[in-house]
């Protein structure tokens, strides 16, 4: 408050500008406001009959508050941060909630401290919710671990809001100390249980964890959403859960619910847009526009105590964007603290050190033997979730292009060490292979093969790079270099959207479903059901141990 500000609110003295004639959407009340903006000091004074020193004639078109991203990875973009920001600012949205949990388990705290500087350089709010678990479990091992002390220093920081996603639900229900040390820093807790129920997610919730954007079945999200927590509706590239949790939504439930993106690669973003696209697809499957709206703006902001933005009121942040239909939903303009987002343009980011180590196995290190029931990685077509399929298995038979059942492998990044081998189904490759450093959530290198050469040359290639993302076939090669510790590129988003479309047109050549790099970032990921391999091989997840190859 200023008393300038004051003066503005009580109309003795004009605003810094008035935006006038457009219909307000008000989330409080989802309706609409046809009445005139004003703002002073990048603040919302009043809404009514204002005069300003400057005004916008906004007549014909809808005023939305800015859009918010309740839960987002930012490296899972492949972007550096200001390039992410360039991006989403013209979709609408003003604020997101990121967790650096990618970047933290390459380089532990300097990462943290890299995506806080990089995103205060842009006019997007980059909200930080410091990552609960690096490593994701015990068991992994990246290139870092963070325990309580290493997130303690960040406490009290500018744009730290919070613990982001706690996905050691084991850890959790059994009382681990550094966890709980974790959980005692911060109010606001983000939780990551998927298929948690019962009495286990009582004890889940009961510990502290306030939300969960990891539902993938209508049952699940509504028992979470009973139980008092926040629900967060998923769209990612792969992680498309919108369409089955919307009917959680209506007029009492709306405050509780709110959209994440959480792994949305360039070329989505690029092309179907951010939390935007959420509110179109939304509208699409029948709900009424004004709850999605609030879903995307005053809910999130309420779910972080973000008092300060997520409606046009007094005393707010003047984050909004305008639009030329609310069902349509096409963003004509983004407005930050009253001033519009002009794209500043390519700036080359910083790149974090974040060295390879890795040791590129040779095809006699990634040779499986025996033969019996075999755990396979069954990928679930648009799910983040894997099946745990058990095929009978020759080794000599592998790969298996008629059962589509194929070598993953994952080497160890950060030591030199070995690699691991388990199988997967659903991938859809006839020949050659793919390989990356983006790799959820450890990071080490993950490919996928027809021919164990193949896969030997897709992983040299990655670390040749000194990380990013490989197709190779026959004599080809295509790829695409993510200097920025290995996750993220060092170029402007249009030309890693044409890079990352190159990958994804070679690799449907070799018969690769849709979003194949999205797929293989997640095979090891080793807290989500049910079955993943990583350096060390198969891991169930359920079981939250190692496990052979061959079940026994």
């Amino acid at each position: 408050m200023t008393p300038a500000g004051l003066a503005a609110a009580r109309g003795l003295e004009p605003a810094d500008v008035v935006f006038s004639g457009g219909e307000v959407f008000n989330p409080f009340a989802c309706a609409w406001e046809r009445t005139d903006v004003a703002v002073s000091g990048g603040r919302i004074v009043g809404l009514g009959d204002y005069e300003g020193k400057r005004e916008y004639d906004l007549t014909g078109t809808y005023v939305v508050p800015g859009l918010i991203d309740a839960h987002v990875h930012i490296e899972s973009s492949l972007l550096a941060p200001a390039e992410y920001a360039r991006l989403v600012l013209r979709c609408g949205t003003t604020t997101v909630i990121a967790d650096p949990h990618e970047i933290a388990n390459v380089c532990g705290a300097p990462g943290i401290e890299y995506m806080l500087a990089e995103g205060a350089q842009t006019p997007l709010d980059i909200l930080v919710m410091l990552p609960s678990c690096v490593p994701a479990t015990p068991f992994d091992l990246g290139g870092a671990r963070l325990a309580a002390a290493d997130l303690a220093r960040f406490r009290g920081r500018e744009g730290v809001v919070g613990l982001a996603e706690v996905m050691n639900v084991p850890g959790v229900l059994a009382g681990d100390e550094d966890l709980r040390a974790k959980m005692d820093l911060f109010p606001v807790i983000d939780g990551h249980a998927p298929l948690l129920s019962g009495k286990d997610l009582n004890a889940y919730i009961y510990a502290g964890v306030q939300s969960d954007h990891e539902c993938t079945a209508l049952a699940e999200a509504r028992e979470k959403l009973l139980r008092g927590m926040y629900v967060m509706i998923r769209e990612g590239s792969t992680e498309q859960n919108l369409a089955d949790l919307l009917p959680l939504v209506d007029a009492c439930t709306a405050p509780r619910c709110c959209f994440a993106t959480d792994d949305r690669h360039v070329d989505m973003l690029a092309g179907k847009g951010h939390i935007d696209d959420c509110i179109r697809r939304a509208v699409a499957c029948g709900l009424e526009v004004e709850l999605a709206l609030r879903m995307a703006t005053l809910s999130a902001a309420e779910r972080f105590g973000l008092h300060d933005r997520g409606a046009l009121a007094p005393g707010r942040l003047a984050d909004f964007c305008i639009v030329d239909d609310p069902d349509r939903f096409r963003v004509l303009r983004t407005f930050k603290r009253g001033i519009e987002v002009a794209d500043a343009g390519y700036r080359p980011p910083a790149c974090p050190a974040a060295p390879l180590h890795a040791r590129v196995p040779a095809p006699r290190d990634i040779r499986i033997a025996g033969r019996g029931e075999a755990r396979v990685i069954g990928i679930v077509p648009g799910q983040i979730v894997t099946r745990d399929l058990r095929c009978p298995v020759d080794a000599a038979d592998i790969p298996d292009t008629d059962r589509d059942i194929l070598k993953a492998v994952v080497t160890d990044r950060y030591r030199g060490g070995g690699s691991g081998v388990g199988l997967v189904h659903g991938l859809g490759l006839r020949e050659g292979a793919l390989a990356g450093s983006v790799s959820h959530d450890s990071h080490n290198i993950v490919a996928v093969g027809v021919a164990d050469a193949d896969i030997v040359r897709a992983i040299g290639e990655v670390v040749r790079l000194g990380g990013g993302l490989a197709v190779v076939s026959g004599n080809e090669v295509t790829a695409l270099p993510l200097e920025c510790a290995g996750l993220m590129s060092a170029l402007p988003y249009d030309e890693v959207a044409r890079s990352l479309a190159a990958l994804e047109e070679h690799a449907r050549r070799l018969g690769a479903v849709e979003n194949p790099f999205m797929y293989l970032s997640f095979l090891a990921l080793t807290v989500i059901p049910a079955t993943r391999v990583t350096e060390r091989g198969v891991f169930d997840v359920t079981a939250f141990k190692d496990v052979p190859l061959f079940s026994e």
